[in-house]
Formats: structure tokens, sequence, C-alpha cells
């Protein structure tokens, strides 16, 4: 009896701290309440973990409201709690760990969605006010924020570190997309930087998320290999799965005015995986953009560029050749004859010319201009500091015209030897800044502003007048923009140097698409202008008397051999595909 007892007994505990375990489990889950700030401030348990929406913030009078967020900077932390115990707000809290992506049911296809979850870290736990969750496309503009805070009572301890912490879901992300998303506790300390985690990760791609069958829109041929064979070129590219039953492509390609169209059947018999279709009658010496895609409705293109070369063509007979031999053999011959004897009697007329007219090494040295000798050669050692380059542009164009300000970026700063400053490269900067007071300390700092000027930036600042609700980034590079302008002016009035001012366009915009206020700034056209621009930022003359700059792989023609110039010259040839089509909608 005492033995049954004593099983009974220690069953009984055993269920006891099961059930204990398992109701602790399932509060170690946190997902996110509705909650007021008012209820916040006033401790109420019902509102332990709230999320904060813009509505929220705008009701509140203290905050500085910018949407969304305030540019995702870290919000200090009286702004929401410290009003009435300050206290709340004297510590910070170490960055959070273990953070995980889970994926959510979306039902729109063309988008995913995702749910950030992570445990907060035990330094500092006890002082934990909230968490601020960002989340930006690689690459992109775009920045999604969400802020969750706890409420003024709670009393947390390092025991409370294995609590699971979740977001609301992300929506409407785009599909096979690199994104990083930055997890902060609150508060933080001023100098924020080491006190965040982030992690980067893949959406789903359509075949994952939707399956093989809805995803043939989706596919495009990822491996395009171009040849020229002749006059004629071999273009190789890969096929469509079996199970998507693709069984025609099409290619289109637009060089010198003209649109070559191509209808392609491939044999499936012969490979299953590659096809290699020839484009016949492109002329030769001409530059060529051509897509390639499956042949249904809306099916994403693949573009790429071609180039046709100069082939010279045959000798018609062997016989020809061969006395075109003989005769060319004997025209040298003769020539190298005659040349010889030549410089023969040249060269002795100026030896004895030389002996009668020698001169001392002092008066050579008079006559010498070390000057002129030494400006042919411009050095940039890791001594010399490169020129700072602010680079200012309008998104109204679009990805593409967006794509080819990047490459631009990337060029200058690898092959022309600057430092170049660009909202792109710079996010973490702009969150913690905003992108207003980014922008006003790059153009304090840096010893060079360029505008890109482009159909869009003009349209925007015709319309600015008209209507005040545009985008928050637009109307800050049209603030931006007049600052500009409003200091050229006042540089002009002082009668000082306007260098540091420089306007550009592309090839597939026009001189009006640049704004009067940048009247008195230098003008370029890029690419055919990339010496001038090298130039101007490192204050080196192209000419003088019997010197003349040259830079290697920086000319009109030179810079495409460079990887970062093939990248740039591909970008603009997809720009001003896109811009062609979109003024021909227009009409």
């Amino acid at each position: 009896m005492r033995m049954m007892s004593s099983w009974r007994l220690t069953a009984d505990l055993f269920l006891l701290i099961s059930l204990c375990f398992s109701a602790g489990g399932e509060q170690m889950i946190w997902r996110p309440q509705s909650c007021s700030l008012g209820c916040i401030r006033q401790g109420s348990t019902e509102c332990e973990y709230c999320r904060i929406t813009a509505d929220d913030v705008q009701l509140s009078p203290k905050i500085n409201y910018t949407s969304p967020f305030g540019g995702c900077v870290p919000w200090p932390c009286h702004t929401f709690l410290g009003q009435e115990t300050p206290e709340l707000c004297l510590h910070y809290v170490e960055a959070p760990r273990n953070i995980h992506i889970e994926f959510q049911a979306d039902q729109d296809p063309t988008y995913d969605a995702i749910t950030v979850s992570w445990n907060p870290s035990q330094y500092g736990i006890e002082f934990l006010r909230g968490f601020q969750i960002t989340l930006q496309a690689l690459g992109g503009s775009q920045i999604l924020c969400q802020l969750f805070l706890l409420h003024n009572d709670l009393s947390l301890t390092p025991a409370h570190a294995q609590r699971v912490y979740f977001s609301d879901p992300f929506t409407h992300l785009s599909l096979d997309t690199k994104y990083v998303v930055t997890v902060m506790a609150l508060p933080v300390p001023e100098r924020w930087h080491q006190f965040y985690q982030k992690k980067e990760f893949f959406t789903r791609t359509c075949p994952e998320k939707n399956g093989l069958e809805k995803c043939k829109k989706d596919w495009y041929p990822r491996y395009v290999e171009v040849h020229q064979d002749k006059q004629d070129i071999l273009v190789t590219f890969n096929l469509a799965p079996e199970n998507f039953k693709i069984r025609h492509y099409f290619s289109s390609c637009f060089g010198g005015g003209l649109r070559n169209y191509t209808n392609i059947e491939p044999d499936f018999t012969l490979n299953k995986t590659h096809h290699t279709y020839r484009l016949h009658n492109l002329r030769a010496g001409t530059n060529y953009t051509c897509e390639i895609a499956a042949d249904i409705v809306d099916a994403v293109r693949k573009t790429f560029v071609i180039v046709v070369h100069y082939k010279s063509e045959e000798p018609l007979t062997s016989d020809f050749t061969k006395s075109s031999l003989i005769i060319l053999l004997s025209m040298g011959l003769l020539l190298t004859v005659i040349g010889a004897v030549i410089f023969t009697v040249v060269y002795k007329k100026r030896l004895k010319k030389a002996v009668k007219t020698k001169m001392r090494p002092d008066i050579i040295e008079q006559y010498y201009d070390k000057k002129l000798d030494e400006a042919q050669c411009v050095l940039l050692d890791r001594n010399t500091r490169p020129p700072r380059l602010l680079i200012c542009y309008s998104s109204n164009d679009g990805p593409a015209h967006k794509m080819v300000v990047l490459q631009l970026a990337a060029f200058l700063q690898k092959h022309m030897a600057t430092e170049v400053h660009l909202d792109l490269w710079e996010s973490l900067s702009i969150m913690e800044e905003g992108i207003m007071g980014w922008h006003c300390r790059r153009m304090s700092e840096c010893d060079f502003v360029l505008v890109i000027c482009s159909r869009g930036l003009l349209q925007n600042q015709k319309n600015l007048c008209e209507d005040e609700d545009q985008d928050p980034v637009e109307n800050t590079t049209l603030t931006t923009i007049t600052l500009i302008g409003q200091e050229m002016c006042r540089t002009k009035a002082l009668g000082q140097d306007l260098s540091k001012y420089m306007a550009a366009i592309f090839e597939y915009s026009e001189e009006s698409d640049i704004p009067a206020v940048l009247s008195l700034a230098s003008r370029y056209t890029l690419t055919k202008d990339l010496p001038l621009l090298f130039s101007h930022l490192h204050r080196v003359p192209l000419h003088k008397p019997g010197v003349s700059l040259q830079v290697e792989n920086i000319s009109e023609s030179g810079y495409s051999k460079l990887p970062a110039g093939a990248a740039l010259q591909l970008a603009i040839q997809e720009a001003k595909v896109q811009i062609s089509e979109e003024q021909k909608e227009d009409i």
C-alpha cells in the first residue's frame, strides 16, 4: 500500500509539473493587442503589449508626425511614456535575439506576407518599454515600420527573456525579393547603431507560394548567350520546365529605328533545356536592345543587348589572293629600301648640325618647360582625399531611371576616384536623421552636388503648386533642389565660386528637363560628358598648350569596356526603351 501511495504521489506531482509547463508555454507567446496610448500610460493589464498605429501618433500632440512613423527613426522613450514618469526612460535595453521569419497566407498571388518573431535580451529587460520593427527591400526605397509598446507598470525579470514576441503581418511584399528586417528594443541610447538586430531573407518565389501551374507568366529565361556568325546573330536561352507546357516563344529587337520580331518554336526532341535561334538582317555597327519571353499573355520579358560588329568579306578566288600577296610584298620591300636611304641621309645631316650648335646643359635647362611635362600625369594616390559628391534625383521616372542613377553612382565611385553619397546606400542614416535632415547635412559636407534632371523631376515641380498632397519623398527632392537654387543665387551675389553645383541629364532626357532654378549650375550630358565630369570633380584641365589629358576607360566609347560601365550602359538602354514606350502611350 505504501508503494502504491508513493507511486500515485509521484504521478500526481509529474502531472502537476506538466500542467505548469504547459500553462507557462501558452504564456510565452505574445501577440500585439489593440489599445490606446492612454491605456498604456495608465498601466492597465489589458494593454500589456500594444500596437501603435498612425492614428495613435496623430492623436498625440507631443509627437512630430511624418509618415510613416517619423521616417522609422527610433523615437525617444519620453515621447510616449516619460511625461508622467521620466525615470522609465533613463536606461536602455540590449538588442533582441533569435529573429525568425514566418510566411503567412496571402490571397493575392502576386505578393507575399510575413510575420516577424523574436526574443528580448535578458540584459536590461527590466527597463524594456517596447519594440520597433523596420522592413526594407534591399536596393529599394520602400520602408515599412511597426511600433509596439508595453504598459508602464510592467515588471520583467531575466526569466522573461524566453518570451517570444510577434509583429503584425507585413503584407504586399514582392515575390522572390531580398528584404532586411530590423528589430530594436525601446528605449535605446542616443547612439543606437549597436543596439539592434537585423536579418536578411528572400520572399517566396511564385512557384513556392502558388504552385508551378499558376506561375507561367512569372517565368522568364534567365540564361541568354549571344554569338555572331558572319552577319547573323545566334541566341541561346534556357527553356521553361516541361510541366509548364510552354511550346512557343518570341524575340523582339529594336535598333537603328527598326524592330525585328522573331517567332521561336523549339524542337524538344533535340534539346529539352536550351534552344538556339538565328536573327537575320541585322545592321552591322548597330546596337540592338532585345527582349525574349514565352509566347503567353502578360509573360515577363528578359532584356539583353546585341552589338553587331563588322565582318570583312572573304576574297573571291585563291589566285587573286596569291597575286595580291606578291604585289604587296614587292611594294613593301621597295618602300623599306627607300625609307632606309632617306633616314640615313637625314640622320647624317642632323648629326653634323648638332655638333656645330651644341649648347651647355645650363642653357638647355632654361628652355625646358618642367610644368608642361608634369601636367601630363594626374596622380590620385591613397593619400589624396577623393572629392565627395552628393547625387539628387527624382524617383518619379520609374525603377529603370532609378537603376541608371544607381549604376552611375557605382561607376563614379569605382572608376572615377569619387566618394559618392546616395540615399539608396544610406538607409540607416536616413532612418536616424530623416530624409530632409540627411540631405541638408550631406549638402554642407560634400564638395560637389550633382542633380540628375529628368522629365519626372520637371513634371513634379510643375504639379507641386497645383497639388500639395504629393509623395513625401518627391516633396523632399523638390525642396532640396529649391535649396540648391537659393544657395547658388546667394553664392553668385557674393561673387563666389559656383562650381560646387552641377546638373546632368542622360541621353533619354532633354536639356529642357533642367529646371530654371538650376540655370546657374554647370550642365553635362551623360555618358558623353564623362571626361568633362571627371575634369570638374578633380579640378584638372583636359587641355593645355601641348597637353591633352587622357583618362583610361572614361571616354564615351571606352567606359562600357568595364563591368560597371557595361552595367550602366545596359541600364540606360532599358530606361530609354521604357520611357519611349511611355511617351507613345501618352500620345
